[in-house]
């Protein structure tokens, strides 16, 4: 039997992705560029038999989503940039509580309201965790349509798997743009049972589900049990691509859309005999440290390519602990590195070993 392709936005593809996975809870509040998956929740998740609330603000949609998670359901809400700052309360809420919520960040240029072109400026907020509490979210960076729909299913599983709210970080082009796509369904994970939802009591002791922990103490042994189970998952969920590293001259460290024009550039760099390989990080959270580091320990350079002024660039220079140059290509406000520019400053990277470089605004060359 031949696998189903279709042409589809990466926004929409996300969309069918949840439903496909079991999503029947999904509330959201408008806001470009990412309100094709909005508008396809609405019309689909009713028709599947779910609830869609376009809530009155990006506070209620998220909190909505910990009522239904709570309650035990697969639940989701989405928005881009501006509109995730407004839930990060909500997302520390919904990680002290350990619950299981899908989010989708289709990010747009800031600070402020920005603009709606893409960017990959939200990279700290996801990754750092953008509310209060020493907490992490499981963060994944699709950078094609088909992979943004078949991540967005195995989220929901590791969510469920680990009681932890997971985040998929992608930007505008590529919630915007149309591919082929075939929804394939992830390995099945032989996941928990939901015996800590509120279903009623019915004769057995009560549940609370809570981030409230008052007694002195009683915080203190539920961080540690957060953090502990954050250590296995970077043990356990560590995810990224290697293309031609091994014999490349300088490593792109790129995600998104940003290691889409890694890969131009790479195609191009190699008719002037300039290697270029491409290290991606699928999972931003945990980030690939130790594939990285064994690479710089091999003498590697890096080359971080981001559609920001840097901030995934600090992940790539604490992995590698000064081992090899880093450089860095950026662009911010929503704007694209252009493959010349990622030529260029790799080619310069291979001459001089500088561990940084870099101009005004954010960009190198």
């Amino acid at each position: 039997m031949t696998e189903e392709r279709i042409l589809i936005t990466g926004n929409e593809a996300a969309g069918e992705a949840a439903i496909r996975a079991g999503c029947r809870f999904y509330f959201g509040y408008p806001i470009t560029p990412q309100n094709e998956l909005t508008a396809y929740m609405a019309q689909h998740v009713p028709e599947a038999g779910g609830v869609f609330i376009q809530a009155e603000s990006e506070l209620a949609a998220i909190n909505m989503c910990f009522g239904a998670a709570a309650c035990g359901q697969r639940t989701m809400t989405s928005s881009s940039s501006p509109g995730v700052s407004l839930k990060q309360e909500g997302i520390s809420y919904c990680a002290g509580a350990e619950l299981p919520v899908v989010i989708i960040n289709v990010m747009r240029g800031g600070p402020g309201l920005g603009n709606i072109e893409p960017a990959q400026g939200d990279y700290f907020q996801a990754t750092k965790g953008g509310g209060h509490g020493d907490y992490r979210l499981i963060v994944l960076a699709p950078y094609s349509v088909e992979e943004f729909a078949n991540l967005t299913m195995l989220a929901f599983d590791l969510a469920d798997l680990y009681r932890i709210p997971v985040l998929l970080l992608a930007d505008g082009q590529l919630g915007q743009m149309m591919e082929p796509c075939v929804f394939r369904k992830p390995p099945p994970l032989e996941l928990p049972p939901k015996d800590w939802a509120l279903t009623g009591a019915k004769g057995r002791p009560k549940r609370i589900v809570r981030s409230f922990f008052l007694p002195a103490g009683i915080l203190a042994e539920h961080c540690k049990k957060l953090q502990a189970k954050y250590e296995l998952i970077r043990q356990r969920e560590v995810r990224f691509e290697e293309r031609d590293v091994e014999e490349a001259d300088v490593v792109c460290v790129a995600y998104g859309t940003s290691a889409r024009i890694c890969l131009e550039a790479a195609r191009l760099a190699a008719k002037s005999g300039l290697r270029i390989g491409l290290f991606r990080p699928i999972s931003l959270w945990p980030f690939p440290e130790q594939p990285i580091r064994r690479w710089a320990e091999r003498g590697k350079k890096f080359l971080a390519v981001e559609m920001s002024a840097g901030q995934m660039v600090e992940d790539v220079r604490l992995t590698v602990e000064g081992r090899s140059p880093v450089g860095f290509v950026g662009r911010c406000g929503g704007g694209t590195p252009t493959t010349a520019q990622i030529i260029d400053a790799a080619r310069a990277l291979k001459k001089s070993g500088d561990t940084i470089l870099s101009s005004k605004k954010g960009e190198a060359r």
